[in-house]
């Protein structure tokens, strides 16, 4: 069939990243760096196509002779694929464009040729329209980001990280396979395939019935299968191990872009193909969702490793978003519309946020790790005479995840308290319940979001420099910076014209709650961001940033005019040490001690171990600090070790002689047929 100029323009798109990656192959590694201009090209018109669908231009489609025999692969471009490719192209453009400044000696045959096949893959997830093809490319997606992950294979926790990556992609798959066989229409069903499969065509799905007992089980699979990819608690192993061991331009790309593929397959399951929702679906995204947010960021608040900070806090966001959802699906399937479109408002725009600040944040880091050469906080410090420019947008990428106005990572939090204060309407007693513990679980996820990038940006950019390396650092590139820049130009932009984005996905949340926000209706009011009425919730966030910045001017005034004029000469206050070396400083170690105290004993599971020699003995006194994953622990080592030995007693099997396995048939028979014939 014909396709529409959308369709066209992703196809060519699609065709530039499959360029991309030949012309990778067949390039000498110095001019591996043409590959970015040709993703920033791609990135760049599809933002376009998926701008035009987004502003309600309909939905298209188009179907190839490949794929299932009679089925083909079909595509769909709607206002959900739109929203969600609009995050993953301008991920691509700004982390392609920082791309574009890694020197020649750092391109990397095992980096370049996968990266435009993963740009490519997460681009057809957001538009296959039948499950053979978006099993496909989505496992395209995770094995061209396995590949990146294990770029620099000579490090074993690198090895380490992609293994499990590569484990908890596969697990993900079968879960969604089987997510998918259980909506499958029946066979001969209209758009599907006649045969003894059913229909897997996304149209054919739609119009197949479940039973409630199907629709919880195929849910169950959907949040194992999308929830792993996403880092949702306890399905996060793979994501503090696989984000820090990749490139840190493919870091932004997995944290702030790949999340949203999987937060795409949710919602496409669960608001699209799976019918009328039921109450007690969103129990599950609203426990785990709060939980994550919460747990994330006490792993975060801990941690040393810069780039795994980040990941950490990227459960933590990924928590806000499923919480949000959580709440959709509860007032949508209570029939409370207008708090269903601020739920999912919330859960949409903080998609989009993340994707800006999380992927700001992780080029800052990478840019950290070019000029130091190191990862761990502890040996950072000062940076922000080195790197000045860096240290800005960094601190722009951080007030945000804070949840801080007048920048956008406050604008859908705001809007998913307003949500949650809708809560008492609920008619469930559960979910009335449920209510006021969200509300506080997210608080204090608020709260220790702040602390998190306190900590960070003051051990990394503040202070005195605690290495060589710290103190001889220098700024990255001039296009890294361009990068960093732009992001954080999104962020704030985002944050002041909240009420904008808000009002431009209107249709989708028609689509998806039922109605838009009921304040923006009629387009945004003086700018400003109306979750229910403008005497209830209203958040005027240009007026917010005029009187901050005019309260930080006359503050500034004032103390010049009214302070002494006179040079005041006496020693700084060194907090009692008299010593001018950086170990004086406070650490992130330092920094995060009350918190560790506090939560380790459930959880945290940290133990800190002590060796203070007695008097008169000459060894040096020893700290340290040992941190257990309850979850990695209890639901993959242990399970794992199990597994291991279990397989080691059956190898014994396999050496057994003829006369044993006679024996063993023999018995296998006896007991076969007192199995059936008790059943009987």
């Amino acid at each position: 069939m014909s396709m529409e100029w959308p369709l066209f323009i992703l196809a060519a798109a699609l065709a530039v990243y499959a360029g991309a990656v030949l012309l990778a192959v067949s390039l000498p590694r110095p001019a591996l760096g043409a590959v970015y201009p040709l993703c920033i090209l791609a990135a760049l018109a599809a933002c376009a196509a998926d701008i035009w669908v987004l502003a309600g231009q309909g939905a298209f489609q188009a179907t190839l002779p490949l794929g299932l025999p009679t089925v083909g692969l079909r595509f769909r471009l709607d206002s959900l694929s739109a929203f969600f490719g609009l995050i993953v192209n301008l991920g691509i453009a700004t982390s392609s464009l920082y791309g574009t400044g890694i020197g020649r000696a750092e391109l990397s045959k095992r980096i370049e040729p996968f990266y435009p096949a993963f740009c490519a893959a997460m681009n057809l997830v957001l538009l296959a329209d039948d499950a053979f093809g978006f099993l496909f490319f989505w496992e395209l997606m995770s094995l061209s980001s396995w590949a990146l992950v294990v770029s620099n294979h000579e490090d074993e926790e690198n090895r380490k990280a992609a293994y499990v990556y590569l484990i908890m992609a596969a697990m993900g798959t079968t879960a969604l396979l089987f997510a998918f066989g259980g909506m499958a229409s029946p066979a001969g069903a209209a758009g599907g395939l006649a045969g003894q499969a059913g229909g897997y065509a996304f149209d054919a799905i739609r119009d197949h019935k479940l039973t409630p007992l199907v629709s919880g089980l195929v849910l169950v699979a959907a949040l194992f299968g999308t929830g792993s990819k996403a880092g949702l608690m306890p399905l996060h192993a793979w994501l503090p191990l696989a984000h820090p061991a990749a490139p840190s331009h493919v870091s932004a790309l997995m944290s702030g872009v790949m999340t949203k593929v999987a937060i795409y397959g949710i919602i496409r399951i669960v608001f699209d193909l799976l019918g009328t929702p039921a109450w007690w679906w969103s129990l599950p995204f609203i426990i785990l969702g709060a939980a994550t947010a919460v747990g994330g960021l006490l792993y975060a608040v801990q941690d040393r490793d810069l780039k795994r900070v980040l990941a950490y806090s990227t459960i933590e966001n990924i928590g806000i978003v499923f919480a949000g959802l959580g709440l959709a699906i509860a007032f949508k399937a209570t029939g409370i519309v207008n708090a269903a479109a601020v739920a999912m408002a919330a859960a949409l725009l903080h998609s989009l946020n993340h994707s800006w600040f999380k992927s700001l944040l992780f080029l800052g880091a990478g840019a950290v790790l070019h000029a130091t050469g190191r990862r761990d906080m502890e040996s950072l410090g000062g940076l922000i005479h080195h790197m000045p420019q860096t240290a800005f947008y960094w601190l722009v990428g951080a007030l945000s995840i804070s949840a801080l106005p007048p920048l956008n990572g406050f604008v859908s939090e705001w809007l998913l308290f307003q949500a949650v204060l809708a809560g008492p309407g609920f008619p469930e007693p559960i979910l009335r319940f449920l209510s006021p513990v969200v509300a506080a679980m997210l608080a204090l996820a608020a709260g220790l979001a702040a602390a998190c990038f306190v900590r960070a940006f003051g051990t990394v950019f503040l202070g005195r420099p605690r290495s060589t390396e710290a103190a001889e650092a220098h700024e990255v590139p001039a296009v890294q910076r361009a990068a960093m820049g732009i992001l954080a130009v999104l962020c704030i932009l985002g944050g002041l014209f909240g009420g904008f984005s808000a009002w431009a996905i209107g249709p989708l949340l028609k689509t998806l709650a039922g109605t838009e926000l009921a304040g923006l209706a009629n387009g945004p009011t003086r700018l400003s961001l109306i979750a229910f009425t403008q005497g209830r919730s209203i958040y005027d966030a240009p007026t917010i940033a005029l009187f901050v910045a005019l309260s930080a001017i006359a503050t500034m005034l004032v103390v010049h005019f009214i302070s002494n004029r006179g040079t005041r000469r006496s020693p700084a206050w060194d907090c009692g040490f008299p010593d001018a070396s950086p170990a004086t400083q406070y650490s992130a170690s330092s920094f995060s001690q009350p918190l560790r105290r506090v939560y380790r004993g459930i959880v945290l599971g940290s133990v800190e171990v002590l060796e203070m020699p007695p008097p008169g003995d000459l060894r040096p006194g020893r700290f340290a600090v040992r941190y257990r994953d309850h979850a990695w622990r209890n639901l993959y080592r242990r399970p794992a070790v199990a597994l291991l030995f279990l397989a080691g007693r059956f190898n014994a099997f396999q050496f057994l002689t003829i006369r044993r396995y006679l024996v063993l048939m023999f018995s296998t028979l006896i007991a076969l047929l007192i199995i059936m014939a008790v059943w009987m």
